[in-house]
């Protein structure tokens, strides 16, 4: 966690930041030195103190609040509170009551010194003017994901499994040509694509244009209508599903933006913030069901979905998922 930290301050801030022991620690009530692990950071000029949680299964936010408010008081200094992930409904409760706090590579929130990084400034998988179009990664990862894999393969026919239109087959036929993943041959009035790379090559050259799929997440719960398995599970709930993960509190799915617009208009009842009996729902940027059959999504896209995830479990977990890759 020091190492993260330093990286993300780093990164975010442009500075090098050291640690030290503070000296305090061992005159904290035992709640406080079992809670946290507690270092002492000079930032912008300003000692403060970070208090790591040691805790996985996090306390409620309240409780969070009163720990850092006794450790301020105790100190004499600002205390940020610092973990490896937070629910959006954690982070803005955290903001509402005005809680310093910070995720590496997710958030920095510092009210005191008028700070407040957030998630979306994290850098993306890929520009918007190198990025692939949606549509066109949903046919790249369609065509990965056959077994077994294909060097050449006719784009018509991914884009007929998926729906397209003719339109949008010839974009996505110039966009992979014109990003050198493979070329295309006329035959027979059949277009081609063909590359001299195996599959696993093909995905490491091609992930650095890719964008991770969810355009955006919402709470809603689920009907007798919206429900698997008419829905995919995907974060960590399709992570655990494909690893040792534990499975998290609550359960994520993922929707396409067709699927999104009749659940809309069918009147799924969204809310605010997490609540007992919500799910969380992931609005993608293409169709979540690339692969047939599963009651997840698929490995590529999920991986793509969590690669900024900076909790070490996860991206163990993610190193498992590899096996699961159709090379």
């Amino acid at each position: 966690m020091d190492a993260s930290v330093q990286t993300y301050l780093h990164e975010t801030l442009g500075i090098a930041p050291s640690f030290k022991a503070w000296p305090g620690v061992s005159k904290l009530p035992y709640f406080l030195q079992d809670a946290f692990e507690v270092r002492e950071l000079t930032l912008l000029d300003r000692p403060i103190l970070l208090a790591i949680d040691k805790n996985p299964d996090k306390p409620g936010l309240t409780h969070v609040r009163n720990q850092m408010d006794k450790l301020r008081q105790l100190a004499a200094m600002p205390v940020v509170y610092v973990t490896g992930t937070l629910a959006s409904y954690e982070r803005k409760r955290l903001v509402e009551q005005k809680v310093p706090f910070l995720v590496p590579g997710n958030q920095l929130y510092l009210p005191d010194l008028g700070i407040d990084l957030r998630e979306y400034f994290r850098k993306p998988p890929a520009s918007p003017d190198t990025a692939l179009s949606p549509a066109t990664q949903a046919m790249l990862i369609t065509a990965l994901l056959r077994r077994p894999w294909r060097a050449e393969w006719m784009p018509a026919e991914v884009a007929s499994e998926l729906g397209y239109t003719a339109m949008t087959l010839s974009r996505a036929v110039r966009e992979i040509t014109a990003a050198g993943i493979a070329a295309s041959r006329t035959e027979v009035r059949a277009r081609w694509l063909q590359t001299e790379l195996t599959g696993a090559q093909t995905w490491e050259r091609v992930k650095p244009l890719l964008r991770n799929p969810i355009k955006r997440c919402v709470w809603a719960r689920l009907t007798p209508q919206w429900g698997p398995p008419q829905l995919r599970l995907t974060g960590l709930s399709a992570l655990a599903r494909c690893s040792m993960l534990s499975e998290p509190q609550w359960t994520t799915y993922a929707v396409s933006p067709a699927q999104w617009k009749v659940a809309t208009q069918a009147g799924v009842e969204l809310l605010p913030q997490f609540e007992p009996g919500t799910c969380e729902w992931e609005l993608w940027h293409y169709s979540p069901a690339l692969e047939p059959n599963s009651e997840t999504v698929d490995p590529l896209s999920l991986t793509l979905s969590l690669q900024g995830h900076t909790d070490e479990r996860v991206q163990l977990a993610l190193d498992e998922l590899k096996g699961r890759f159709p090379w």
